[in-house]
């Protein structure tokens, strides 16, 4: 399988033109699986929900959506990307899958990151989307910090954990390689690059786009300056295996009841 990143510098508010230069680069590419950055379309440092609500999509049949319908059709990619989608008079930080036949699959993000939390709605599901012959397990930058969404998605079947983000923690990236390890699959982080200042508000992206193997190496990464498009060959069956020794198995080796605490709230 041939998966990789869209590292991008959008800028904010500029829908069509992130739009129109995403498309350009992904047409350099076909017969893989790209992920591009959370809120790629859009930006990320919105003031207040007016904002939000100017810029968000419905999906499928929004702008963005349908150009990445358009382009995955013509290269044959599989495209998971990020973006504000307007729902039911709410707004979610969402992850789209739009495969190279036209399926679309939402993923809504589960844990906000701080100023997130007074615009979006928290999403409600864990989504694993089956993409040729593999599984795709979704995630949205934060949650990359929740290591039971990754291994719930594992559990599921995932074979690559695919990331749009917009890191700023300095860690982010580094902890995809532990999610990688602990639960013996690929990541793919697409994240942007650029600082966003809005009003009194300042915010720098890290870069460092990267696919990492079951045993935390990178493949590929991208710097922190520029716009890079990477794609690697992956072998689906090293994250099918799930042995450490032959005495030691990463799913078998579980204990679940005693991990019941886990689904408790912290007093």
């Amino acid at each position: 399988m041939r998966i990789g990143f869209l590292q991008l510098r959008p800028k904010f508010g500029a829908v069509k033109q992130n739009v129109r230069k995403a498309v350009s680069l992904l047409d350099r590419v076909s017969d893989a699986t790209i992920v591009l950055p959370e809120l790629f379309n859009t930006g990320y440092l919105f003031r207040n929900e007016d904002e939000i609500a100017s810029m968000a999509e419905a999906v499928p049949s929004g702008y963005t959506t349908g150009e990445m319908k358009k382009i995955a059709k013509k290269k044959r990619l599989n495209i998971i990307f990020g973006i504000a989608q307007k729902k039911q008079r709410k707004f979610y930080n969402s992850a789209v899958f739009v495969s190279s036949k036209g399926k679309v699959i939402v993923y809504q993000k589960v844990h906000l990151f701080d100023r997130e939390k007074l615009f979006f709605t928290r999403g409600k599901g864990i989504k694993a989307v089956p993409c040729d012959g593999a599984k795709l397990g979704l995630l949205v930058c934060f949650d990359w910090i929740f290591p039971e969404m990754s291994r719930v998605l594992a559990l599921q079947g995932a074979h690559v954990l695919c990331h749009p983000a917009n890191l700023v923690l300095p860690y982010g990236q580094d902890g995809m390689k532990i999610r990688c390890i602990e639960n013996g699959v690929f990541a793919v982080t697409a994240n942007r690059i650029g600082t966003e200042r809005r009003g009194t508000v300042e915010l720098s992206f890290s870069g460092g786009s990267q696919i990492v193997n079951p045993r935390g190496e990178v493949l590929a990464t991208a710097g922190d300056r520029s716009e890079s498009l990477k794609v690697v060959e992956i072998d689906l069956s090293e994250a099918e295996n799930k042995a450490i020794t032959s005495n030691n198995h990463l799913f078998e080796d579980r204990v679940p009841k005693l991990y019941a605490p886990l689904g408790r709230q912290r007093r």
